[in-house]
């Protein structure tokens, strides 16, 4: 629950990519990984380029990167573990190091990994400066189908609700059990099925205080905000500048730069 209140927070602050539309947000972080993604197994120097856009990104909106892979830190190690078999896979030689040879399984091991980062990163920064409703309002904003948009919204919704109630049943439970250390295993059952049945009576009240304050499926904030000159800008220029890093080899030009 503290987790996603601060996730609130974080997308409740002010700063210049808080202020930007949240289409134009979402259009490029799907841009963003979508580049990064495509980039071959082998070619790790062009992508360490793409580190330069969530830096960017950290630095305008006021969040700490060190936040960013604490609230990730479940996900990073699984992300990180996907080419961990990559050396033993391909062992043939790609470059050498002075006197060390890497062989090319090791290369798209650490290029695996650095995707899966960026790419949390970028989800994780769209995420902290754009609200649940004003994301799903852009996903709208693209003909998603509303059923699905809703799906997501009411998802993220109960699992709050949800845990709340976890709490509760929690807590009553240990007032019931005292020096018991967590729940019996010949209560697990009955606790499942409480809690389904308070979670759906809780979700039935949130549904319909949702409906008497006149949701209908759609989501009146699309309309509240609207596309500035900022936001074609901030579209066009780092819409230019990533497809710029994934079709040139930037790190090969700034390199010739300082030699």
């Amino acid at each position: 629950m503290t987790e996603f209140r601060e996730m609130d927070e974080l997308a409740a602050m002010d700063s210049p990519i808080h202020r930007l539309h949240p289409l134009g947000k979402l259009l490029i972080t799907v841009l963003y990984i979508a580049l990064v993604v495509s980039v071959p197994k082998y070619d790790l120097s062009r992508l360490m380029v793409f580190i330069l856009y969530p830096a960017m990104l950290f630095t305008l909106s006021g969040i700490r990167p060190g936040l960013c892979f604490y609230k990730l830190r479940i996900v990073l190690p699984l992300v990180c573990a996907v080419g961990l078999f990559n050396p033993l896979l391909d062992r043939a030689p790609l470059l050498t190091l002075g006197a060390v040879t890497v062989s090319g399984g090791t290369v798209s091991m650490l290029t695996l990994m650095l995707k899966g980062v960026l790419a949390l990163c970028a989800s994780f920064l769209l995420v902290g400066t754009t609200s649940m409703d004003a994301l799903c309002a852009a996903m709208r904003k693209l003909r998603i189908p509303s059923f699905m948009v809703t799906l997501l919204l009411l998802t993220y919704r109960y699992i709050s609700l949800l845990m709340e109630q976890v709490e509760v049943m929690t807590e009553a439970y240990a007032l019931r059990a005292p020096g018991q250390k967590g729940i019996h295993i010949s209560a697990w059952g009955s606790f499942l099925g409480q809690l389904f049945l308070r979670s759906m009576d809780r979700a039935e009240e949130l549904y319909a205080a949702m409906q008497l304050r006149g949701f209908r499926g759609e989501f009146p904030y699309a309309d509240t905000v609207r596309w500035q000159t900022r936001d074609t800008v901030f579209l066009l220029a780092a819409g230019g500048v990533l497809a710029l890093f994934r079709f040139v080899d930037t790190a090969a030009l700034l390199g010739g730069l300082f030699v």
